[in-house]
This record gives structure tokens, C-alpha cells and sequence, in this order.
């Protein structure tokens, strides 16, 4: 077992490849208008350039960790730094949209590498008195690449060009030698990998992030397929990529709930906030990403508090926090949200606070319920749920924005704020049941 200082620096290192890539998603965000410009895009077109690494980051996150279960974390982490650094070098070379996308995907590829095993390490390597610590770090860096995504992205693309945004990712790859230092050897364990089973659950995914993002009804018939050849597949298979057994445990279930509810809430405010400030109080994207700047800045400093409560009262002290300050922010936002900006800054405070507390409470309580045997996976498939929630957020608030019949009216955005309360008060509720059964019952 690694001592404390070995443990802490390791995972402030992998949290910096976690916030880079992190930081690279929503980057792009703010310079796809530019984008669409340029190539003379339409807006549906240009969405893939952030859609496309969305879903290729779902899918390749759950095959990273379960091959975790066979291969060395050092070699897949690496690995996935350089095909992420190959993606960026090309992409600050693309004069075409096709080899932008390109480059994107790639990204996506060696991206997916490293939120998910950095989580898988924690949980393998670090002490469970320990754990807290580690999994509150790198969920911040997670919260602070959401966060200082958008200001770095504005600056760059208004002072610069889009290409230089891949300039910034290029960092990752100073940290391969670091982390080829830090990391434990681990030796290859034999086994089958079940690749037809890796390719049903991404077409499985891929259909759904597909259908919510298009509405396309092909889409739900092509993953209805995909569901039920993979289902036919588990009940043939030895050990099956996706582990039957994971979803019988009902602990486990209920935490992939609250997960998703809290990833779709946050995902939706991330939409929503935008879209509020520059419909409703006319604040351009640098503005913008300054006003949001401050709340994942606050989920950083807070990590270390929050992975010593989780150390020293456990995770559900954690998740209850958690809730309690979504459900703050939900209830500022809904009521406070339409008298000036800054009431927007005050309320995604509590947001980037409880998302990045419930990140990591849950992963930390997944460690310690799922025997050593199932954790990567059980990490992984965590991962995928979230990312799902993540895509299933964005649409929810575009939906429900249209559904009022006020679209980017204040009336309308605190309509839907609404909405995100009630998802909120859900998931405590799922938090309550969960303690009720599986920690103090």
C-alpha cells in the first residue's frame, strides 16, 4: 500500500489530467459559434463537434475501467494521454471541418481515459480512511474544468483563434513521465475480453445520447437491438463486459440513481445559465464564463473539507450535504435568479459545491460497498450513467425551456428551475431510502 505523501501527490497529479480534459470538454462550448462561421455550419452540424465527444466519452470511459480489470492502470492512463495528445496536435492543424471532428474524437478517445481509472486508482490503492480525501480531489478538478472551461475558451477565442484551445490541452502529456514514476506496477491478469460485448453496450449507449439529443425514432429501434442482443449476450457469456451481478445489488442501483438525477440537474443548470444571462441581462460568453468562474473555484477549495468530513463521518453525511445544497441552489435560482445576474453567480455556488460533494461521496461509497473483484466496473459503469445524465441535463433544459411556451422569457427559465427542484427533492429521497436500507437499517 502507497504511504500518505506517495498517495496524496499521486492523486493532485492525476486531478490535473483530470481538470485539463475536463476543461477541454466545455472549452468548445464557447467557440463553436466562431466555428460554425468558419466552416459555414449549421448549428446541428457544428453540435457533433461537441455532442460526438460527448458520446465517444460515454462509451470508451466504461471499456478504459473494465480493462483496468486486466491490464495495468499505468498503461491504459498513458496510453490514453497520447492518443489525447494526438488529437490535439492535429486539431491546432485543421483547416477542415472533417479533420476538426476528427481530431475531436480522438480526443474523446484518450479522454475517457482518465476521470474514470483516476477514480478506479483511488478506490484500488488508497485506504478507505483515506479514500475520501482522494475521490473529493478529483472530483473538484472535475468541477473547476467545468468551470474555468468557458473563461479560458472565451479569452482564447476572442483573442486568438479556436485552433489555440487544443494548444491548452497539449499540457496533459508533460505529466506521462510523472505519472510513469508514480504509478504501482501492476502485472497482466489473464482473461477474455468481451468485445462484442464492449460493441453492443456503446451502440447501446451511443442510440439513447442519439435519440435525446435528436429525437430521431431510429435511434430508439436501433438501441432497443443493441439492448436486447447484449442481453442475449450476458446470459452466454462467462464474464460478460457489462456484470449481471452489479445490478442485482440494490445499494448499488440506488446510488447509479442519485448520480444520474444529480448529473442531470447540474448538466441542465450549466445549460440554462447561458442561456439565461445573455437572454435575459444580455451578458456576452467572457462575462459570462467569469460569473460562473467563481462557483467552481469554491468547489476546488471546498474538496479538501469535503474529503476530510467524508474520512471522518463517512459518505452519507456527504451525500445528505449534497442534496441539501442542490436543493439551496435549485430554490435560489427559481426565486432569485430573474433580479440581476450576480443572483446567478450566488446560486451555482451551491451547484458546483453539491455536484462536485456528490460525485465524489458516491463514488467513494461505490469503493466501499463492491467487493475489490467488481470496483473498476462498477466505477465504470457509474461513469457511463453519469455521462448519460450529463447528455439527458442538456436536452431536459432545452425541452423544458420550450415546453413553456415563453422560450428565454425569465418566467420560462424559472419555470424550469422548478422542475429541477422537484428532480432534487427525488433524489433525496433516494438518498433517505438508500441509508435507510443499506447504511443505518
Amino acid at each position: 500500500m502507497m504511504n500518505e505523501k506517495n498517495y496524496f501527490r499521486t492523486i493532485l497529479i492525476l486531478s490535473a489530467a483530470v481538470w485539463l480534459v475536463v476543461m477541454n470538454t466545455t472549452m468548445f462550448n464557447v467557440a463553436l459559434p466562431n466555428i460554425l462561421n468558419e466552416f459555414d455550419l449549421s448549428p446541428s452540424d457544428g453540435a457533433w463537434i461537441v455532442s460526438g465527444y460527448s458520446i465517444i466519452l460515454a462509451v470508451f470511459t466504461i471499456t478504459y475501467t473494465r480493462l483496468s480489470d486486466y491490464l495495468p492502470i499505468r498503461r491504459l492512463l498513458i496510453m490514453g494521454i497520447v492518443i489525447f495528445g494526438i488529437g490535439s496536435i492535429l486539431g491546432f492543424f485543421a483547416e477542415s471541418f472533417a479533420l476538426l471532428l476528427t481530431a475531436r474524437l480522438l480526443q474523446a478517445t484518450g479522454a475517457s481515459a482518465i476521470p474514470g481509472l483516476s477514480m478506479v486508482f483511488a478506490g484500488r490503492f488508497i485506504p478507505l480512511e483515506k479514500r475520501g480525501r482522494a475521490m473529493a480531489f478529483i472530483a473538484s478538478a472535475s468541477s473547476l474544468g467545468f468551470g474555468l472551461g468557458p473563461v479560458i475558451g472565451g479569452i482564447i477565442t476572442e483573442y486568438l483563434t479556436w485552433n489555440y484551445l487544443f494548444v491548452v490541452t497539449l499540457f496533459v502529456l508533460s505529466l506521462i513521465p510523472i505519472l510513469f514514476k508514480r504509478l504501482p506496477e501492476e502485472a497482466v491478469k489473464r482473461g477474455s475480453f468481451d468485445f462484442l460485448g464492449a460493441i453492443l453496450t456503446g451502440v447501446s449507449v451511443t442510440s439513447f445520447l442519439l435519440l435525446i439529443s435528436t429525437f430521431n425514432f431510429l435511434y430508439l429501434f436501433i438501441g432497443v437491438v443493441a439492448i436486447f442482443l447484449l442481453w442475449l449476450r450476458l446470459t452466454k457469456t462467462a464474464i460478460p463486459f457489462v456484470q449481471p451481478a452489479l445490478f442485482k445489488k440494490q445499494g448499488y442501483r440506488l446510488l447509479l440513481y442519485m448520480s444520474y438525477l444529480g448529473f442531470t440537474t447540474h448538466f441542465a443548470i450549466l445549460l440554462l445559465m447561458p442561456l439565461m444571462l445573455q437572454n435575459v441581462f444580455d451578458k456576452g460568453p467572457s462575462v459570462i464564463g467569469y460569473i460562473i468562474f467563481p462557483g467552481a473555484m469554491l468547489s476546488a477549495v471546498a474538496a479538501v473539507y469535503v474529503g476530510k468530513i467524508i474520512d471522518r463521518y463517512g459518505n452519507m453525511k456527504v451525500i445528505y450535504l449534497a442534496h441539501v445544497l442542490l436543493l439551496i441552489s435549485t430554490i435560489i435560482f427559481y426565486f432569485l435568479s430573474p433580479l440581476n445576474p450576480y443572483m446567478t453567480m450566488f446560486g451555482y455556488m451551491f451547484t458546483s459545491f453539491g455536484f462536485s460533494s456528490l460525485s465524489s461521496s458516491t463514488t467513494n461509497e461505490v469503493s466501499r460497498i463492491l467487493p475489490s473483484s467488481e470496483t473498476a466496473t462498477g466505477i465504470g459503469m457509474k461513469q457511463l450513467v453519469q455521462f448519460v445524465g450529463s447528455a439527458s441535463g442538456a436536452v431536459l433544459g432545452g425541452i423544458l425551456l420550450e415546453l413553456n411556451g415563453l422560450t428565454y422569457s425569465s418566467k420560462s427559465f424559472q419555470l424550469t428551475y422548478l422542475f429541477l427542484l422537484g428532480i432534487m427533492i427525488l433524489s433525496l429521497g433516494t438518498a433517505y431510502y438508500y441509508a435507510k436500507k443499506h447504511v443505518y437499517g
